[in-house]
């Protein structure tokens, strides 16, 4: 454990984004990445509620998945393998693989969008590593990542808001941004 935290550390500060971030009204952003769990209930609806977000604003952008369930032999993925981040695609302490990144990376992004109402370092790995100038989550990550969090409440049955509605807040919060 005490070595998994060191090799973490390591590697967040040696690829920490130097962009200063901030918050970006609507109308400056161009491109943008979205992070949302597979495991949520609602991930296909807040998937198409994301895209259409992109076309009304015409931001360019691009959805990333984390799916870290077994998948028997007899299931299929979902979601595309190429923006799917699975746990086949973590190494030993976490961290996900280059190519992953580099796909990340190579939008560009200036908004940042994690709908993952986790803190684990898979998401604080792409959060921090992303080059976005306005970055937003649900969770706050350690190091104060995020420029905006909205965080949710449970429902009265102990369960976390959906994906989707907390996706619909932050479509609100964005277009009051002036």
């Amino acid at each position: 454990m005490f070595i998994t935290s060191i090799l973490r550390n390591r590697a967040l500060k040696k690829h920490h984004s130097q962009v200063r971030t901030n918050i970006t009204p609507l109308k400056d952003i161009h491109t943008a990445v979205a992070f949302i769990d597979v495991e949520d209930t609602t991930f296909d609806a807040c998937k198409k509620d994301i895209m259409a977000f992109y076309r009304e604003n015409g931001i360019k952008g691009e959805i990333f998945f984390f799916d870290f369930r077994k998948i028997g032999n007899a299931e299929r993925l979902i979601t595309s393998i190429t923006n799917t981040v699975l746990k086949k695609d973590l190494n030993f302490y976490g961290k996900p693989s280059r190519e992953k990144l580099d796909l990340m990376l190579a939008v560009k992004p200036d908004l940042f969008i994690s709908l993952i109402n986790k803190d684990d370092y898979p998401i604080q790995y792409m959060a921090t590593c992303c080059e976005a100038k306005f970055k937003i989550g649900r969770k706050q990550l350690p190091g104060n990542i995020f420029d905006l969090v909205i965080t949710d409440q449970t429902t009265p049955d102990g369960t976390s808001m959906p994906e989707d509605e907390i996706f619909k807040s932050f479509k609100q919060l964005l277009a009051k941004v002036k």
